[in-house]
C-alpha cells in the first residue's frame, strides 16, 4: 500500500508554468513503481498525460503535451514531478498522479494506486 499527495497546482495565464509534485509515503515502493500523471476535465474521461519507469529509463508523454510537459523522479525523495510549460487553457484539469508496481501504462486501469488530485487552471 502506498499513499500519493499530488502539490504545485493553482491559476496561471496562457504560456505560463507550473511544476507538479507527487510525493510517495512507502519509498520501497516507490522505487519500484513506474508513476504516471493524468488529468481529467470537466465532463471528459481521465486521460494520459506522461509517465515514467521505476528507473527512468523509459518515458512515455502524450502527443498533446509532447515538448511542453516533462515527467522527472526521484528516488531518493520518492517524488514524481511534471514540469509543466507554455501551458495552454485547454490544459485546464484536475491532475493525477498515479502508481503501478509494473511497466509504465497509458490507461487508468493499468494503474493501482492514485492520488486526491490537484487543480490546475490556465487562463487566456
Amino acid at each position: 500500500q502506498v499513499q500519493l499527495v499530488e502539490s504545485g497546482g493553482g491559476l496561471v495565464q496562457a504560456g505560463g508554468s507550473l511544476r507538479l509534485s507527487c510525493e510517495a509515503s512507502s519509498g520501497r515502493t516507490f522505487r519500484s513503481a513506474a508513476m504516471g500523471w493524468f488529468r481529467q476535465a470537466p465532463g471528459k474521461e481521465r486521460e494520459f498525460v506522461a509517465a515514467i519507469s521505476w528507473s527512468g529509463g523509459n518515458i512515455a508523454y502524450a502527443d498533446s503535451v509532447k515538448g511542453r510537459f516533462t515527467i522527472s523522479r526521484d528516488n531518493v525523495k520518492n517524488t514524481v514531478y511534471l514540469q509543466m510549460n507554455s501551458l495552454k487553457p485547454e490544459d485546464t484539469a484536475v491532475y493525477y498522479c498515479a502508481a503501478v508496481l509494473g511497466p509504465i501504462g497509458q490507461y487508468p486501469h493499468e494503474y493501482d494506486y492514485w492520488g486526491q488530485g490537484t487543480q490546475v487552471t490556465v487562463s487566456s
